[in-house]
């Protein structure tokens, strides 16, 4: 069982503090039902060898580095692709390269130049396996929270957790909408590849601007459309294959949508078409990925005829 005390301990004097007591036994009670393949993740977890964190580098890459023989290094690497699929990364552990499917740093790299995390307080809504958060931490925030019901992504993020526990970040296995309304207490939101999974986006945006502090700001990655204010995608059925897709706004679309929801100073700080180098099947994702999603007659659509992926990157602030 994952303990929470320290969690708890942590923002006791800050505006999250009657909260972050309740997440224990929030955590105890999903904990309970949890997933079929619950047990064999946290196997795999615990399967990892006791290896010594010489040292790590979580500003350029997740990189944790030690000695390690082969026969560690082979039981490393079975412990982790028993946790497959593993999308978001790449994660760089003790000589084992982990090439997932996502070049998540590559959309780090774009990003990050337009932030100021030092000393923040920073919450990650849909955080996946938690890549991001260990690079908001190399990147100075004070403390990580990330959100995300997947307990494959959890038990993904506990593999690097492991060897750095005392690190302020916290990965809770819960959705936006298991936090307490108005928690107004953290500095930064990051909400990247969830909008669109949402059938309201705009509740989303507002519970997402619960969640800061006056003043606070938000990062907003989402798919993107090409068009006017006025433009918004709706499909049909699927988009890419994927069935829980449900708005894909032009960027002046979304920039309003984030003022009507009270937002200011909104700006696009990225606008890029997804490539195939950057989502692709590979050994540690060996299922469909982006190369089977688009058209192979014409790679600006998607198989379904839509406009291929392309995502932009929003920034926002909460009014003081």
């Amino acid at each position: 069982m994952i303990n929470f005390t320290s969690f708890a301990r942590h923002l006791d004097r800050t505006p999250l503090k009657d909260w972050a007591r309740t997440v224990q036994d929030q955590f105890n009670q999903r904990f309970d039902t949890g997933h079929g393949d619950l047990p064999r993740w946290m196997n795999a977890v615990q399967a990892m060898p006791p290896l010594p964190l010489e040292q790590h580098d979580l500003q350029n890459a997740v990189q944790l580095d030690g000695t390690c023989s082969d026969g560690q290094r082979q039981q490393l690497t079975d412990a982790l692709r028993g946790l497959h699929p593993w999308r978001k990364g790449p994660f760089h552990l003790f000589g084992v390269h982990v090439d997932t499917e996502w070049r998540s740093d590559w959309k780090w790299e774009r990003v990050v130049p337009h932030l100021d995390l030092q000393g923040k307080r920073i919450l990650d809504v849909g955080c996946g396996n938690g890549y991001y958060m260990w690079r908001m931490l190399g990147a100075g925030a004070k403390t990580v929270v990330g959100v995300d019901p997947n307990w494959l992504f959890f038990c993904q993020f506990h593999v690097i957790k492991k060897f750095l526990p005392h690190a302020p970040v916290w990965h809770l296995p819960f959705a936006l909408e298991d936090l307490p309304p108005a928690l107004e207490g953290f500095d930064t939101v990051f909400s990247m590849g969830v909008l669109y999974h949402r059938k309201s986006p705009i509740d989303h945006l507002l519970a997402l601007k619960d969640c800061l502090l006056p003043g606070g700001e938000l990062v907003l990655e989402t798919l993107v459309v090409e068009g006017d204010v006025q433009q918004v995608l709706v499909p049909e059925d699927r988009y890419a294959q994927m069935r829980n897709v449900w708005f894909l706004p032009s960027v002046p679309a979304l920039m309003l949508w984030l003022r009507r929801a009270g937002f200011r100073d909104v700006r696009c700080v990225d606008e890029s078409t997804t490539s195939v180098d950057e989502q692709r099947t590979t050994d540690w994702m060996q299922w469909q990925s982006l190369p089977d999603f688009l058209d192979p007659q014409d790679s600006s659509r998607t198989v379904e005829g839509l406009p291929a992926p392309r995502r932009a990157v929003i920034l926002a602030r909460k009014p003081g």
